[in-house]
């Protein structure tokens, strides 16, 4: 798997606390949604990794999936930034066109 993050992303994600949360976690969020495979590709910033996570190929920070929920995302990412917004695209679809900053900070928290 891999992920690629446009500029635009990255000028972004520098301006979060990376110090204290240095690690960028694909993550398949169920909450609300009623059933474990009802959900919404996502990510957030954590600082500790559990032994199932899985590394996800990236070059500008360390970029993670826990390995049950690898089936829920594309083989290929991107991660791109455009008005006010972060947006997780595959190349055959858009899995989360509104990812705000707060959701990607209060989701740490």
């Amino acid at each position: 798997m891999e992920l690629k993050i446009t500029s635009k992303a990255w000028e972004e994600l520098q301006g979060l606390p990376l110090e204290y949360y240095p690690y960028l976690f694909l993550w398949y969020d169920t909450e609300g949604c009623g059933c474990g495979v009802n959900g919404i590709p996502t990510i957030c910033l954590t600082k500790q990794l559990p032994s199932n996570y899985k590394r996800v190929l990236n070059m500008q920070i360390p970029t993670y999936i826990q390995e049950q929920q690898e089936i829920f995302f594309a083989e290929q990412l991107i991660l791109d930034y455009n008005q006010g917004l972060f947006r997780l695209n595959s190349p055959e679809e858009i899995l989360n066109p509104f990812i705000s900053r707060q959701q990607l900070i209060s989701l740490i928290e």
